[in-house]
């Protein structure tokens, strides 16, 4: 039988068994799909390369974690959206991080206002706090991956595995009331306590 015949299983079968060359087969008949699904997340053919190499190092250094309670595909979308989501957060936080060196590096040619500083870095804080403490988990992440880092609200839904009808698109709405209501909140507590 030729190894295009093969299902999924019997490749991995045989690679187990010592057949190198059936893991090269099987990972070929994904690679062209994980990448167009890289591209969707990233919406960059570089980095989408990229992150499907990554993927598939993964997934053979994981190999042996697969069971085969699933079906192989699965576990390797599975990898797939779980190292992307991760990417995603950890290119988030290197922004973020190099928005705060680069506030650090700036020179200011008219000496700052030290409150005015201060009172920026406070909004910013409270602004985090209101997020965290208003939204839950995946309410945060749809908001994240949609308003900070631009990915369509579909690609959200397949990426964070959202089943409702309107996916991400719900999360969204939710998130905007939870965050209107809570910013009015905050303001008539800020308008309180400078009476």
């Amino acid at each position: 039988m030729a190894m295009l015949e093969l299902s999924d299983e019997e490749l991995l079968a045989r690679f187990r068994a010592g057949q190198t060359e059936s893991l090269d087969q099987l990972f070929a008949r994904y690679h062209t799909r994980v990448a167009v699904w890289c591209y969707r997340f990233t919406g960059d053919r570089e980095s989408a390369g990229d992150l499907a190499q990554d993927i598939f190092l993964r997934a053979y250094r994981n190999l042996d974690s697969f069971r085969g309670d699933s079906k192989f595909s699965t576990w390797l979308y599975t990898v797939a959206r779980n190292h992307c989501v991760n990417e995603r957060k950890a290119r988030a936080a290197r922004a973020e991080e190099s928005l705060e060196m680069l506030e650090l590096d700036i020179p200011d040619s008219g000496q700052p206002d030290v409150l005015t500083a201060l009172e920026r870095k406070q909004t910013v804080e409270t602004m985090r706090g209101l997020l965290d403490d208003t939204l839950d988990s995946t309410e945060k992440q749809v908001m994240t991956l949609h308003f900070g880092q631009e990915v369509s609200l579909d690609a959200v839904t397949r990426l964070l595995g959202l089943t409702n009808a309107s996916g991400a698109r719900a999360y969204v709405v939710s998130a905007k009331r939870k965050l209107a209501t809570a910013v009015q909140r905050w303001k008539a507590r800020q308008g309180r306590s400078h009476e």
